[in-house]
């Protein structure tokens, strides 16, 4: 099959999880002997539509303003028009055969229609890879008024992302719940994230560099942003200052950038260090030299995400150590794997006494890493997920349709 993939945030450009997590999905599906098309904005471009390649996945960049790291209104002015920028830029490379499938990723909600012009014209099915309930987690935590019309206008957009999805893939069985509540007629499936298994192997480079070289460094790398409740991680350190060895690493960028750096003044958190995102080689060679993989979700939150880090973590056979929102079914799922150890968000004493468990146990550190390497391997490698995407696509489509593969 020639399949569209769509995403509003690519490599190499990006340091995100999600575009990360994006590439290693379409190289899966190229070495599966699929013909994959990428596309994505391209936020620094003169022509209307920029084509290349990574690691044999054509790459289609259609001109765009910047939906990252902006201010609010500009970043929603942006992502209201990206369909409309990307058809302006592709419409005249879309024939009748183009494409037997689509695969697009949310967040961003604003690929509706984009989606919906491809599958008038190619006739294909398309899967919807929901990653992040926006609106929703925005009213929960209070950033969107309820009943607002800027509620209203985002559920607009939020509609015809789904109308336009032949089916809807959640990453949780709780996160299926609660979405089938508020969209009981829209078909929906379980796809967990993803991550290829390979491992980086440690060079002692970043601790070096950073001073750490004889810390046990508790590691946050990603979006540091309202939906993570950051400072839940920061009263962590705080109380972790006593112990002379532990240090605490935060890399990304986000919303709530200057709230950590405040308050590591505030606090007085020498213990604690936070750095730029970086690009995903560079990321990766950092994760093989930490010793604890952090994450973190606001308690305010109805849905149950499984934050796309925790993956970087598990191939490096990492422990986890963190906090969610309440009834989180990733809770049961990485404490009965022991894997790590997560907790409710605000049992502050809970989350510290497990890191204090996991900074004075070296055996205990690795064997909850290596129970998260088999966790990985049982439940989000991509080779699985790549062929259950495939087999949605090929529920939805003719007989013709399923044999061009």
């Amino acid at each position: 099959m020639h399949l569209a993939l769509i995403i509003d945030d690519y490599l190499p450009h990006s340091t995100r999880v999600g575009a990360k997590m994006f590439h290693e999905l379409a190289c899966e599906l190229f070495n599966n002997g699929h013909q994959v098309t990428v596309i994505t904005p391209g936020f620094s471009q003169d022509n209307l539509l920029k084509e290349d390649s990574i690691d044999n996945i054509t790459i289609w960049r259609f001109k765009s303003g910047k939906i990252k790291n902006i201010n609010k209104a500009r970043r929603a002015l942006n992502e209201t028009l990206i369909s409309y920028r990307a058809w302006k830029a592709i419409n005249n490379k879309v024939k009748e055969n183009t494409f037997d499938g689509i695969i697009y990723y949310s967040p961003s909600i604003f690929f509706g229609s984009l989606v919906k012009k491809i599958k008038s014209i190619c006739e294909c099915p398309s899967y919807l890879i929901l990653r992040d309930l926006f609106p929703q987690w925005c009213i929960d935590s209070g950033l969107i008024k309820r009943n607002s019309l800027l509620e209203k206008y985002f559920r607009y957009f939020e509609k015809i992302s789904y109308e336009n999805a032949d089916t809807i893939g959640l990453m949780s069985e709780k996160n299926i719940e609660v979405f089938e509540s508020y969209n009981p007629e829209y078909k929906t499936h379980l796809l967990r994230n993803w991550a290829s298994l390979k491992k980086t192997q440690p060079l002692n480079y970043y601790k070096k560099k950073l001073g750490l070289h004889e810390k046990i460094i508790y590691f946050y790398g990603g979006n540091i942003g309202h939906a993570q409740d950051m400072t839940n991680l920061l009263r962590l350190a705080k109380g972790m200052k006593e112990y002379q060895n532990a240090h605490f690493l935060f890399v990304g960028q986000g919303d709530e950038v200057n709230l950590v750096k405040h308050l590591i003044i505030e606090w007085d958190l020498t213990n604690t260090t936070l750095l730029p995102s970086i690009n995903q080689d560079e990321f990766k060679k950092l994760l093989a030299e930490v010793d604890v993989g952090l994450f973190s979700l606001d308690k305010k939150h109805s849905s149950h995400n499984f934050p796309g880090k925790l993956l970087g973590y598990m191939v490096q056979s990492l422990p986890i150590l963190g906090s969610v929102n309440y009834d989180n079914d990733l809770m049961p799922l990485i404490n009965h794997s022991k894997a790590g150890y997560v907790h409710v968000n605000g049992n502050d004493d809970d989350l510290l006494q497990s890191a204090i468990k996991l900074y004075k146990d070296h055996e205990l550190r690795l064997h909850l890493g290596n129970n998260a390497m088999t966790l990985l391997k049982n439940e989000f490698d991509v080779t699985h997920i790549a062929r259950s995407i495939v087999n949605k696509l090929g529920d939805h489509s003719c007989y013709e349709l399923i044999t061009k593969s």
